[in-house]
């Protein structure tokens, strides 16, 4: 009579490398003060501040210098659309070989966001109150540029909507997005 045996416990994976992990990678960049971009904001209209960022009269939003995305040409802005460029690289993967998420998803809420931002008049701000991504095919290292477009479909007095996708070269569809922000409008003063 054979009796079942208990299977061994399972060891715990060969390291992929032997020591010291080789071939660091290092990357540096600089930003500019936000607060100088935020304060010009509350003068001019969005339509006009974004413009008047992608022709470097004032600085662009940290996050962009983070992960290495832009507003590149003043064509990519327009009243109520928006498009952020990319080339996906190393420092956006995830441990499994290709972009994060988390980078995708902050590709598409700043076109989202800016694209409401147009749509905006001096002294009016906006903040994200939802975003949902749909997330369609991987974005990788060598695929060339990908671009976030994003457009309005509906501002009104609190509340604005917008949709987004994000497109790889060949202008395939790797993720959409939509997103319903708070339109934040300043007080008014007691009389």
């Amino acid at each position: 009579m054979t009796h079942p045996t208990t299977p061994d416990p399972v060891s715990p994976p060969t390291p992929l490398h032997n020591g010291p992990l080789q071939g660091d990678r290092v990357r540096t960049y600089t930003w500019e003060d936000p607060l100088v971009g935020a304060e010009a904001a509350r003068h001019i209209s969005g339509l006009d501040y974004l413009r008047a960022m992608v022709r470097g009269e004032f600085p662009g939003p940290p996050i962009a210098a983070s992960l290495d995305f832009s507003l590149a040409l003043e064509d990519d802005i327009e009243d109520g659309r928006v498009t952020f460029r990319m080339t996906p690289q190393e420092f956006h993967y995830n441990p499994i070989g290709s972009v994060h998420g988390g980078v995708y998803a902050t590709l598409l809420d700043s076109a989202l966001g800016c694209a409401i931002h147009t749509r905006l008049p001096a002294g009016v701000g906006y903040t994200t109150l939802e975003l949902k991504v749909n997330y369609l095919r991987p974005l990788l290292v060598g695929m060339g540029e990908v671009r976030a477009v994003g457009e309005v479909l509906s501002v009104s007095r609190q509340v604005a909507t917008a949709h987004a996708k994000l497109l790889d070269a060949n202008d395939r569809l790797c993720a959409h997005a939509t997103t319903t922000c708070l339109i934040l409008r300043p007080q008014r003063s007691a009389p």
